[in-house]
This record gives C-alpha cells, sequence and structure tokens, in this order.
C-alpha cells in the first residue's frame, strides 16, 4: 500500500475526509434547526419515530415536538397516550407502535396475566380504531421463576391473547432488555427474563402467530448478544419493531459509540425490513443536534 509524503496511506486520507464530510454535514444539519426547511431525512426508505419517554421533557408542547418530528422527517411518535394520538394526527404523523402495561410485569408470572391481557385488549381495540399498527409487551420480571418456566407461561399467556390482536390486524411486540447495565432504571433492567434474543424468538416461535414479533431494539441486543447484523438477518421474519441508542450509555448516535448504525440500517434493508425504527436514546446534549445526527445516520 502506498503512503503519502505526511505517512498516511490513501486509506487514512480517505477515511480521515469522509468522516470530516460527514461531520460537517451533521453539524450543519444541527445547527440549521431553526432554517431547515426540508426534512432532514430525505430519503425515506427507512421510516423513522421519535420514542417519546425519551424527548418529552425538552419539547413539553405536544404541537411543537410534532414540528420537531416534521422537520427531522420522522413519520411518528410512538409510546405515546392514545390521548394524544389526535395531535400526532394533526400533524400528519402515527404512532408507530403503542405502549401496554410496562416492562416490570409480564406474560412470565401467571399472578399478572390479568393485569396484562385487560390492558393489552384495551390497546388493540384502541389501536385498530385509530390506525396503529403494532403494541408493546414484556415478559416480565423473573422474581424467582427459572428461565424455562417464564418461557412457558410467556407462551400460554401470550396465546390467550394473539387471537385478538388478529381480529384486529395488530402486532403484538415482545420487547427483548438488557440486563447488565445497572448504572440507570433506563439503561439496563436488571431481573427482566426475555434479556437474550434467541431466548424472546423461541417464545415467539411456540406461539406461532404473524402477529407476534420480536422489538429488537439494537442498544439491548448488542449489550447481551451483539452479533447484530448477523440476528438481523437470521430473525428477518420476525422483527416487528425496531429501537436505536448509542453503546455504551443509551446517548446519542455518534462517533464515540460502537454501533454502526449505517450499517446496521442497511441490513434492514437487506432482509426487506418495512418497519419503523425508534430513536430511543437518552440526550445528553442538545436534543435537536443529537436527534439531526441520528436520523441523518439512519437515512440510508
Amino acid at each position: 500500500m502506498s503512503s503519502s509524503r505526511s505517512g498516511l496511506s490513501r486509506r487514512d486520507l480517505l477515511q480521515t475526509s469522509m468522516l470530516g464530510l460527514g461531520a460537517g454535514v451533521l453539524a450543519s444539519a444541527a445547527l440549521a434547526k431553526d432554517s431547515v426547511e426540508g426534512p432532514i431525512a430525505t430519503k425515506g426508505r427507512i421510516k423513522q419515530s421519535l420514542v417519546n419517554w425519551c424527548y418529552n421533557k425538552h419539547w413539553t408542547d405536544l404541537d411543537e415536538f410534532c414540528q420537531v418530528a416534521v422537520k427531522l422527517g420522522c413519520k411518528s411518535i410512538e409510546l405515546i397516550d392514545p390521548d394524544h394520538w389526535p395531535t400526532l394526527k394533526k400533524h400528519g404523523l402515527t404512532c408507530a407502535i403503542a405502549g401496554s402495561h410496562g416492562f416490570p410485569k409480564g406474560f412470565n408470572n401467571r399472578d399478572e396475566w390479568d393485569e396484562c391481557l385487560e390492558v393489552l385488549r384495551k390497546r388493540i381495540e384502541q389501536c385498530a380504531e385509530f390506525g396503529v399498527k403494532s403494541v408493546i409487551t414484556f415478559t416480565g420480571m423473573a422474581n424467582g421463576i427459572s428461565k424455562e418456566e417464564g418461557a412457558k407461561n410467556c407462551v400460554e399467556g401470550l396465546k390467550k391473547i394473539v387471537g385478538h390482536a388478529e381480529k384486529h390486524d395488530v402486532t403484538i411486540c415482545l420487547e427483548m432488555l438488557n440486563t447488565r447495565d445497572d448504572s440507570h432504571p433506563m439503561k439496563g433492567h436488571p431481573g427482566y427474563q426475555g434479556d437474550h434474543c434467541d431466548y424472546c424468538i423461541d417464545i415467539l416461535k411456540e406461539v406461532g402467530s404473524s402477529h407476534l414479533k420480536l422489538l429488537f431494539d439494537i442498544y439491548h441486543v448488542q449489550i447481551m448478544d451483539g452479533d447484530v447484523i448477523r440476528r438481523i438477518h437470521q430473525h428477518k421474519e420476525y422483527l416487528g419493531h425496531i429501537h436505536t441508542a448509542g453503546n455504551p450509555g443509551r446517548a446519542e448516535l455518534d462517533d464515540v459509540q460502537e454501533i454502526n448504525y449505517p450499517a446496521v440500517m442497511k441490513a434492514l434493508l437487506d432482509v426487506g425490513y418495512e418497519g419503523y425504527v425508534g430513536q430511543e436514546f437518552i440526550p445528553t446534549r442538545d436534543p435537536w443536534a443529537g436527534l439531526a445526527e441520528a436520523v441523518a445516520k439512519c437515512d440510508v
């Protein structure tokens, strides 16, 4: 390999140039918030969404937050209360996935079935009425329940609700969460039972419904299992929804975290994924700048 007089290889020079160009584009996008006329995301091959809980404290007025989503080129604000869905619609947005019973409770514990089923039945009906296509669910916390028993309970419990989802054409998405990061209540979830991708996929296979899929959170999968792109290809038929965040730290999708998000997005396109990708990082700096960078990186 030939080298320049400065001692840098052609590859080094090319990578440096591309990184500088990319940083310049992202900085321009971030700094131009008040003058942006068109959306940050322009290709539209990846449908992007904003996860409400991460950003609603930065934009407390929902109409303003909707305008931010539109300016970014996102099509959805998700995991937001159904009472707010009409406001989303007013701005041409949808809710990509609805919330439900929360991750501390789930189908691994038979004592929690009634509550989970009640919440999911109501939410599925609300989704069908408004045109929301997905709703989230969880395995719940282990609390002394073995992995084997928890999986068996999840299969049996989810079979009690999946027919209702099929009837209303709403997909239930079971989320896998990491149990390693105990630094913050929303960065990791010690004690959560469904903490490995294959464990959750096995539950989906046992239930055997096209209306029960995986919420593949790239951040959580990277922490617990890694091999993200291969897993996307391996489990492509079970991908119901996608979440993002930088690792480590569940912060911005910037160059100090380890996940190559453009490559991961291309893998989603390669397997024909047509669902939403929800930006779910916790901002550590200006939220607009972080979102502009994340949305641009995922717009492949």
